[in-house]
């Protein structure tokens, strides 16, 4: 099943290119005043909601994708958790960029955090701080959207609190050889973690962990590669997070980027497409405010 988030809040079940409109089932969902966690909820309750869905979808009239405007496939997660350096070659090629030790990995350093904030979907894009002269760049990762409560699940049971899948971008602001600041910092701006192009779950991806992914800007590919290529998998990661701090349902966990990152400038259309998931679209533009802390 594929659960966007559209128009403003809606919810809807994406069959072949339609959108079929369930926001009436969704509690709390259609309201369009500012990010909540309706998702989150409807993930919680999926026992009970998934066959309402359902039918919800079989009575809807069904949308063009065209014309429905895609949100973050989960608008307000309570956290965002991260994996440093999860493939081989990217650890290779940030060189002098790299922050983490060489051949440190999730498996010795653990995870780090991303605001929720800088969540974004393709209607609102990625903005780029006005006025900084800073290099931000692109990575893109497989996004895993946890469906249960974990607390201190070990990897052999960890699958079992996947609730499914989504498309990331993991918009980064590189140190520059006089400043290195916090990693998390670097990453939380506002719009700087796009998911989308809708949730993928559970049941229709056979193994995550052969997944193609690969990112355009302006259609010229800049990184392919597998999620077979991952150096700590998925079961590992929510091994070592949740030792650490409780996930709830709709908290993302990402992934972690292979080779090829690179840098994003206004004007930019970037995608990222996974196997299985779909494609999520996103334009880069400058902010409309300049920040009063210049980077």
């Amino acid at each position: 099943m594929k659960i966007a988030v559209f128009d403003e809040s809606r919810v809807g079940l994406v069959i072949d290119n339609h959108i079929h409109d369930v926001t009436r089932v969704v509690p709390g969902a259609g309201h369009g005043d500012g990010p909540d966690d309706y998702v989150n909820r409807m993930i919680a309750d999926w026992a009970n909601l998934r066959p309402k869905l359902i039918d919800e979808s079989e009575r809807a009239a069904p949308i063009p994708l065209e014309s429905a405007l895609l949100d973050a496939s989960n608008p307000a997660p309570r956290q965002i958790v991260a994996a440093p350096t999860n493939y081989r070659k990217h650890m290779v090629e940030m060189g002098d960029l790299a922050v983490t030790p060489k051949g440190k990995t999730a498996a010795e350093q653990g995870v780090f955090l991303k605001a929720p904030s800088s969540i974004t979907g393709s209607t609102r894009g990625i903005e780029l701080p006005r006025g900084s002269t800073r290099r931000f760049d692109h990575e893109s990762e497989l996004a895993v959207v946890i469906g249960r409560e974990a607390r201190n699940v070990g990897r052999a049971q960890a699958m079992d609190h996947v609730f499914g899948y989504t498309c990331l971008i993991d918009v980064t602001m590189r140190i520059d050889g006089t400043r290195s600041e916090e990693r998390s910092m670097r990453k939380s701006f506002d719009t700087f973690t796009p998911i989308g192009p809708w949730i993928v779950t559970a049941d229709e991806i056979a193994d995550p962990h052969q997944l193609k992914i690969e990112l355009f800007v302006n259609g010229e590919k800049r990184q392919s590669a597998s999620t077979s290529e991952m150096i700590v998998g998925i079961a590992e990661l929510i091994e070592i997070a949740s030792s650490v701090m409780t996930l709830w349902p709709g908290d993302i966990l990402a992934t972690g980027t292979p080779e090829g990152i690179g840098p994003l400038a206004a004007g930019d259309i970037v995608a990222v497409e996974i196997e299985g998931i779909g494609a999520l679209r996103l334009a880069v533009r400058t902010s409309d405010q300049q920040p009063p802390w210049l980077f």
